[in-house]
């Protein structure tokens, strides 16, 4: 049986920052701070557990605590052990996944509120139709083998016409669908990034893909965002200092902070990449849910790049629905060939009806759904300012003029963001807690809430959140630097 990944005792001090919470014990304390981070997945399952005397030792605790804590862990089946082979994370069998979209709110069945998920339920009628006709397109197909690494030719085209139309020359050769955008993200480390490479990435950055660059090996460098936006100087230091051979951004609403990058940062990020030999990887999966259809976004990122080393990530995802599974990738059609040929060991290709269905909504209804997205998310939006403003007036944000979240900064005499997490679930309510999106447990002051949900749930999942937040007297967490 291989050997089980280990984090050690100073790895996971960092990842817990303030654990100590004023009205439970020590070991408590301990134990559901521990807990969070496995269901965040900042430790994930199957970890092996530094030493009760190890952890005492830097956690400044008795030997007496951690051992408490790793026992309450063990009942609760988050922990599993052995005689000789250490203690390792782990789930409860059965354990209840959260479910989205609840509505209305269960009181007596365990139901729970997914507000950990930034995504939107399908729009109707254009998935529905969408497939419907991708079926009846099917038949032209299943007379080849089905294998097509590339993705299919017509939607390649009309992927390659969409980023014409935003202003940015492409080819269909240019093109590679992928099974999402997680798909084109791991694609791309697989073939870009070896153990111990360095990447940069924004501080916060989108969670799934900061842990994606940890699974291949590779080292996440973070530079801050600030409160409005990116720091080209920050940048320019980070590419200097640790010369990254890549760099992961998302300059069109920012997945947590749903900022976006202007035009002439585009221009002097490119700039700056290119004079280090940093490649950027930009992930545009957010770019079409515009909420200001009055103000044009910016050029893609990639439009700024005359060498042609700027790989664009995309999905169908958020824009019409996760379910579809649909990504792809824009880069030089020499690294497009051998990310295909590389693919036949890791997923082959992605489903042809899912690819006949996107290219229906490309190329068909994109404009009606966009619109009829535009106006829920909005509606969406305004029901979870208006619900924070409401409950948890001394949480602070920005109102977004798009995508899907809002980067919230907690209260400053509340819980945490990872504490608050924890308090939460027993209010039957998901959260994303800040570390999640920050490297080495940071942004412990902030959690993110996406507006996914319709207005009543995420009134419902607000007053939960109060209720959460009112029982966890807590101490201040260590100063927060990240934002500044």
């Amino acid at each position: 049986m291989a050997a089980r990944t280990a984090i050690s005792a100073a790895q996971l001090d960092r990842t817990l920052g303030v654990w100590q919470r004023g009205r439970d014990s020590a070991y408590r304390s301990l134990a559901g701070s521990l807990r969070t981070l496995v269901l965040d997945g900042r430790v994930p399952v199957d970890v092996r557990l530094p030493a009760e005397r190890e952890l005492s030792a830097v956690l400044g605790v008795s030997r007496t605590t951690v051992a408490a804590a790793y026992e309450v862990l063990r009942t609760e089946g988050f922990l599993a052990s052995r005689r000789g082979a250490g203690s390792w994370t782990a789930l409860p069998a059965g354990r209840p996944m959260p479910v989205a979209g609840l509505s209305p709110f269960p009181t007596d069945s365990g139901g729970v509120i997914d507000l950990g998920v930034a995504a939107l339920s399908a729009p109707e009628p254009w998935i529905t139709t969408a497939l419907t006709a991708a079926v009846a397109e099917l038949p032209a197909y299943t007379r080849t083998h089905g294998d097509f690494p590339l993705g299919l030719q017509v939607l390649r085209q009309a992927v390659a016409d969409r980023f014409v139309q935003r202003g940015l020359p492409t080819t269909a050769d240019q093109i590679m669908v992928t099974n999402g955008a997680a798909g084109a993200l791991s694609l791309l480390l697989r073939q870009l990034a070896g153990p111990g490479e360095r990447i940069a990435v924004e501080s916060p950055s989108y969670a799934n893909a900061l842990q994606a660059i940890r699974l291949c090996g590779a080292r996440p460098v973070p530079v801050p965002l600030a409160e409005d936006g990116w720091r080209l100087d920050a940048w320019a230091g980070t590419l200097r200092a640790a010369a990254p051979s890549l760099a992961y951004v998302i300059p069109d609403f920012h997945n947590p902070t749903a900022l976006v990058m202007p035009e002439e940062q585009r221009a002097e990020l490119v700039s700056l990449a290119r004079a280090t030999g940093t490649q950027l990887i930009v992930d545009e999966t957010m770019v079409e849910l515009s909420l200001d259809p009055e103000t044009p976004l910016p050029l893609p990122l990639a439009a700024f790049d005359r060498t042609g080393s700027v790989i664009t990530v995309g999905s169908a995802g958020k824009t019409f629905w996760g379910g579809l599974r649909i990504g792809w990738i824009r880069a030089r059609p020499e690294l497009v060939q051998r990310i295909a040929a590389d693919r036949a060991s890791l997923d082959v290709c992605s489903p042809l009806v899912e690819q006949l269905a996107v290219r229906h909504l490309l190329t068909e209804s994109l404009p009606e759904v966009l619109a009829h997205q535009r106006r829920r998310v909005t509606e969406q939006r305004d029901a979870l300012v208006a619900a924070v403003h409401e409950a948890l007036p001394d949480w602070t944000f920005r109102v977004p003029q798009g995508g899907l979240s809002l980067w919230v900064r907690t209260g400053e005499d509340g819980p945490g963001g990872s504490a608050l997490a924890t308090a939460a679930q027993r209010f039957g309510v998901w959260i994303g807690s800040g570390p999640r999106f920050g490297v080495d447990g940071v942004l412990e002051r902030f959690v993110r809430l996406p507006y996914a949900q319709p207005p009543e749930v995420s009134w419902e999942a607000v007053r939960r959140l109060a209720a959460a937040a009112a029982t966890e007297a807590v101490p201040a967490p260590a100063p927060d630097f990240s934002l500044l």
